[in-house]
């Protein structure tokens, strides 16, 4: 008899990971998951990566929601003074940096027993960046890297963080690896049948989102300003453009996967928004909080159903 091989995959998407962290715990409550043992394979991007890292070290999602709810505030806080660039970062990422020092310490890849992906994007070779923990003989490279050091580069989302400069002997400049995989669900299934030596047939993936709110330019904005008035920084909006970006990316590995495997493989929970969704609107946290418990009751059948078929 084959075996299931469940996959948690979960999206970037700034502060609004309140939504996911909250969701996973509703689960957990409910139906006494215990993710290390019961998946097979977790993976993250960006606020994902703080949420997938924290579960595969033991932690649980109440410990990574009361986290978002108490230092929120100060990471997306805008610092004084001048601002001279009109395209550099919103906000520096001391705050964000100190906060994942203390919350994953010094725990490093190589530690990690779980398997564990974190994507990040190498601005400085112009290529993908996948942090792996070393559940693959062939894995290597990051079994000293900080597993603080490798979420704050997955969460260095461009115009809102600086990269970061991974230390070591051969440094890397890293971003945010929503860039190309902000939903990790279809790295995670590929990497799950090429490592793991999983079949295709045999995957269940539980994809978790952080809110999808449509962005869009309009025609007649386009036709009022004329191409000579368009420009990224008066017409294109650089956090609406990145946000745009970071939902058609997560919308495009959803459809791909749902061409690889059947519909009854992938559990996928997401909200939509007739409003914009900021990445950092901590002010928020009520709003998603209610938004996760409303997905998590509308679901649940389908939740149930998702862990009771088979087990690792």
């Amino acid at each position: 008899m084959s075996r299931v091989v469940k996959i948690l995959a979960i999206d970037g998407g700034g502060f609004r990971g309140v939504y996911s962290a909250h969701l996973l715990k509703r689960i957990e409550e409910e139906f006494g998951v215990d993710w290390r043992e019961d998946f097979a394979l977790l993976a993250g991007t960006s606020t994902g990566s703080i949420i997938a890292a924290s579960l595969a070290i033991g932690k649980s999602p109440s410990e990574v929601l009361s986290m978002y709810s108490k230092h929120g505030f100060d990471i997306f806080r805008k610092p004084f003074g001048l601002r001279l660039g009109l395209f550099e970062s919103k906000y520096p990422d001391s705050e964000l940096r100190h906060v994942l020092n203390n919350f994953f310490g010094d725990s490093k890849l190589g530690d990690i027993e779980t398997p564990l992906i974190i994507p990040a994007t190498d601005i400085g070779n112009g290529c993908v960046h996948v942090f792996k923990s070393t559940y693959h003989n062939e894995f290597f490279r990051d079994k000293d890297v900080r597993l603080a050091d490798a979420v704050l580069a997955s969460c260095s989302a461009p115009t809102y963080f600086p990269p970061m400069l991974l230390p070591g002997e051969q440094p890397y400049l890293l971003a945010d690896g929503g860039l190309w995989a902000n939903s990790p669900s279809l790295v995670a299934a590929i990497d799950a049948k090429r490592r793991l030596g999983a079949e295709l047939e045999d995957l269940r993936i539980l994809s978790i989102g952080t809110g999808k709110a449509r962005q869009f330019y309009p025609i007649k904005l386009f036709k009022k300003c004329g191409l000579f008035g368009w420009g990224i920084v008066s017409k294109w909006g650089r956090q609406k453009f990145i946000r745009m970006l970071l939902n058609l990316q997560s919308e495009t590995a959803n459809n791909m996967l749902g061409l690889l495997l059947q519909q009854d493989q992938i559990l996928r929970l997401n909200f939509e928004s007739d409003t914009d969704l900021p990445l950092d609107n901590p002010g928020e946290f009520d709003d998603l909080v209610t938004r996760a418990d409303r997905e998590f009751t509308h679901r649940s059948s389908k939740i149930k159903a998702f862990f009771q078929e088979g087990n690792r």
